[in-house]
């Protein structure tokens, strides 16, 4: 479904990586893994055409995501690891925000639904500048149960969750494959997830090669 095909990265002068391939497919969870400065962000940023390689492509269903953004951008949603939460809007009326950047028209009690499936049944008219960053988050926990995307690229997606919003993310993800979608997710925090998972392993520069691991 997702390919790379030996991406290379430089920043500030600095190679991250080179020669970096791996492919995501149907129902497939895939980690990206490395210590701090190895890339993690810089990888995920041009997975989702938010950043250009220095080398290589980046392909969604054999086809460049350049030559085939309509139908990628149709499919993939991307979720940074700081929460993109409009203070001055409501929680409803910041996942319809969100919404609107994938052209998705859902009824409020839609929106609701998922709402209460991430703890937020009764914050629906609240502010967004009224919530902790927990709340903030779950806001983007419901916005992607909504987005109706095959391919979820995940950030750092368990910051500022306490242990049942942890666990929440978790049973997404594992809903998410089930339903034949696949996740793309960095994480400094254990994921414990109840199925098989692939790696990609970055901060091997000096091998000249990144290894994807089954």
């Amino acid at each position: 479904m997702f390919e790379a095909q030996s991406l290379e990265c430089v920043r500030d002068d600095r190679l991250l990586f080179n020669d970096l391939s791996f492919t995501v497919a149907e129902a497939e969870v895939l980690q990206i893994e490395g210590p701090n400065g190895s890339g993690k962000t810089s990888l995920l940023r041009i997975i989702c055409g938010l950043r250009q390689a220095e080398a290589g492509k980046v392909l969604w269903r054999g086809e460049s995501i350049v030559a085939n953004r309509e139908d990628y951008y149709a499919n993939m949603v991307y979720i940074g690891h700081l929460p993109c939460i409009k203070g001055d809007l409501t929680v409803l009326e910041n996942v319809r925000s969100l919404l609107d950047t994938r052209s998705l028209s859902l009824s409020d009690a839609q929106i609701e639904v998922a709402l209460s499936k991430v703890g937020l049944a009764t914050y629906d008219d609240v502010p967004g500048k009224a919530l902790s960053s927990g709340q903030r988050r779950r806001i983007l926990l419901a916005f992607i149960d909504l987005s109706q995307a095959k391919l979820w690229v995940l950030d750092e997606p368990l910051t500022a969750l306490d242990v049942q919003g942890v666990a929440l993310m978790e049973s997404m993800i594992l809903e998410h494959r089930e339903a034949g979608g696949s996740v793309v997710f960095t994480t400094h925090h254990g994921m414990q997830l109840d199925c098989e998972m692939s790696s990609v392993q970055l901060g091997r520069v000096a091998n000249n090669k990144a290894a994807a691991e089954n």
